[in-house]
């Protein structure tokens, strides 16, 4: 292999985009440390699928090379209040219990199967880094956010895909918002042009798609944006935060 097809792999990255603040920081992470940008997003049928939409819209404004959106019937196996109606998405937790339990939220499995869906197109696509906004500090419980998870799976990820034991590729998953307060994230997003207009977070938004200011999601979301010294641009339902 040569010198300059060995660059220009190293500077591909598959960026895992919900369309949400994390996710859209983390596009632009990517995007101002030059890497060629390939997004991926996941419609599972989760009650708030209206991300999807802005996670298109975060892609076409960073102009990547490719956005692929993959559905998944994740709703079949079911065990989360975002992929069943069978259970109701909690609203106005205090913050400082949110870090106390794994909400009915958790997706089972979510993050190992987005990561290795992003595995398989980066082996592909010969992009050696995976871009993921995970985040220990302003996270709602889940355990596939943590860095040991993120270790784990990196090991895993060098140990099952041919181009890294054959040695031509070298898989880094890299979380720059791993250890970073909500408000940090929209301060450093908003350094770098990130337009959170354009983004949503909301769980459970109305059927306007309107975020409802009450579910976890927004709650760390408006907090974030507090701490920032910033006004949410995102438009909540009459009942929720903002009016």
């Amino acid at each position: 292999m040569d010198v300059c097809m060995e660059k220009s792999e190293s500077l591909k990255a598959v960026v895992l985009l919900s369309g949400g603040v994390d996710s859209a920081t983390c596009l632009a992470i990517a995007a101002k440390e030059g890497y060629e940008l390939y997004a991926l997003s996941f419609a599972y049928h989760q009650r708030h699928g209206v991300e999807i939409e802005a996670a298109r819209r975060v892609a076409s404004a960073f102009g990547v090379r490719e956005h692929l959106v993959l559905e998944l019937p994740l709703h079949q196996i079911g065990g989360s209040a975002l992929t069943s109606n069978l259970q109701e998405v909690p609203k106005d937790v205090p913050l400082e219990e949110m870090q106390k339990r794994i909400p009915v939220t958790y997706v089972p499995g979510r993050n190992t199967i987005f990561l290795s869906f992003a595995l398989a197109w980066a082996e592909v696509r010969r992009a050696e880094n995976i871009f993921i906004g995970v985040n220990a500090l302003d996270y709602s419980g889940y355990p596939d956010c943590r860095p040991e998870y993120i270790a784990a799976f990196k090991a895993m990820a060098n140990l099952a895909t041919k181009e890294a034991v054959e040695g031509r590729m070298e898989i880094n998953i890299h979380t720059p918002l791993i250890n970073l307060s909500k408000g940090q994230i929209i301060k450093m997003g908003r350094d770098l042009g990130v337009d959170y207009g354009l983004t949503h977070s909301c769980y459970d938004p109305d059927s306007e798609g309107r975020a409802c200011g009450h579910c976890d999601s927004c709650l760390l979301r408006l907090k974030g944006f507090e701490e920032a010294g910033a006004t949410d641009p995102i438009v909540y339902s009459v009942s929720g935060k903002i009016e």
